[in-house]
């Protein structure tokens, strides 16, 4: 029996449940088991929309493994012996491997400055975004501070300022908002959030968080009744612990086929992975996680049938960018990153970024019948990652 498992069930590591799950269905000397802590599936895609007091639909991990063979163990992961290959769940349950999909993520770094952790929400789950959706539905006025001024915070500062006009919403940030965007997609972003009455201050630097306020270097000090953290992200700390080789940021690193470069029956993907391209290492996101997640699937079924895994590559499509629930903006991108001149605003824009947002959990569905659809899902990059 070949033991799979994979770890966290995030974009990346459902994708590579399910088609891992798809792909060994006829293989009866595979065993695939996935750990998880809750059985929800949490779309990070739309946490910001749940922070503002949407009710979105309950994903059920279960009903999408029904019938598929695959073990959901549901417990935090507390402990991995890559030596042992071993995996410790709630310090209660141990499970062994043969090979495992490291797939951890990464939640809001609360700890870059003194306060964060104690005084500011964070949306890494949906717990923790409903726990923000109440105390902001408990507010009759106020301020709200929103640290962090990249994609994540302009969303979040967006879905609250339209959802709760009498805020205050102030977005901060050492960045501009829209700073790696084109002039005109910046634009737009700015004039959108002007619009909604997001006050922005960029180029400052946060120092510490109070319970009712936000410290800026300088001795500036912005009132908050409440603060979301949105700046910056860090991973788990297992993965160094377990003696996996880590990059700077803790990431795991690992070859062109995504195994850990220091234990090869290791796969890394997603965020919890320091993935390097042609362009230089992938950032973390649901546009990159998943593909990561196939590619893991593939070569490891490659590996049970005495082949050698192939080159993982990737190149970047767009940057969609919700503005509330009547606007945003779609940046098109080259596969390393950077913008293109075509972007789409207003409506167009949003009906993009909806389909964007929903469509990965029918492509789960979709691998489970036809496995080979997730290998066409993404670019490859062409002479950026040759």
């Amino acid at each position: 029996m070949h033991r799979i498992v994979v770890l966290g069930a995030g974009y990346a590591g459902m994708t590579a449940a399910v088609s891992l799950a798809a792909r060994t269905k006829r293989h009866e000397d595979v065993r695939i088991t996935l750990v998880n802590a809750t059985e929800r599936f949490t779309e990070r895609l739309r946490l910001h929309q749940v922070a503002a007091g949407q009710d979105l639909a309950e994903l059920r991990i279960p009903d999408l493994l029904a019938g598929t063979g695959v073990e959901l163990v549901c417990g935090w992961v507390t402990g991995i012996d890559a030596d042992a290959r071993t995996v410790r769940v709630d310090d209660e349950r141990v499970l062994e491997y043969d090979t495992l999909v490291y797939a951890l993520g990464s939640v809001a770094d609360t700890a870059a400055v003194p306060g964060a952790d104690t005084h500011a929400y964070a949306l890494d789950s949906a717990h923790d975004a409903e726990l923000l959706a109440r105390r902001l539905s408990e507010l009759d006025g106020g301020a709200v501070a929103v640290c962090g001024s990249g994609l994540t915070g302009v969303e979040a500062a967006a879905e609250i300022a339209e959802q709760y006009p009498g805020l205050t919403v102030v977005l901060l940030g050492r960045e501009e908002p829209g700073e790696n965007l084109t002039p005109r997609a910046t634009a737009h972003l700015r004039s959108t959030l002007d619009r909604l009455g997001v006050r922005v201050r960029g180029g400052v630097e946060i120092t510490k968080v109070l319970p009712d306020s936000v410290d800026l270097a300088g001795g500036d000090s912005v009132p908050a009744d409440v603060v979301l953290w949105a700046s910056g992200v860090r991973v788990s700390p297992l993965a160094a612990a377990a003696g996996l080789a880590v990059d700077e940021r803790g990431r795991v690193v690992t070859d062109a086929a995504l195994r850990s470069v220091s234990h090869p029956n290791v796969y890394a993907i997603g965020d919890a992975a320091a993935i390097r391209q042609g362009y230089g290492v992938m950032h973390g996101t649901c546009q990159g996680g998943m593909p990561t997640g196939v590619h893991a699937a593939v070569s490891i079924v490659r590996e049970l049938r005495g082949k050698q895994p192939t080159r993982f590559r990737f190149g970047y499509l767009h940057t969609p960018v919700s503005l509330g629930r009547n606007d945003a903006v779609v940046q098109f991108t080259r596969p390393d990153n950077s913008p293109k001149q075509l972007c789409l605003t207003g409506r167009l824009a949003v009906r993009y970024k909806e389909e964007v947002s929903a469509a990965p959990w029918p492509s789960f569905a979709r691998m489970l019948k036809l496995p080979a659809s997730g290998s066409f899902a993404w670019r490859r990059g062409g002479r950026y990652t040759r």
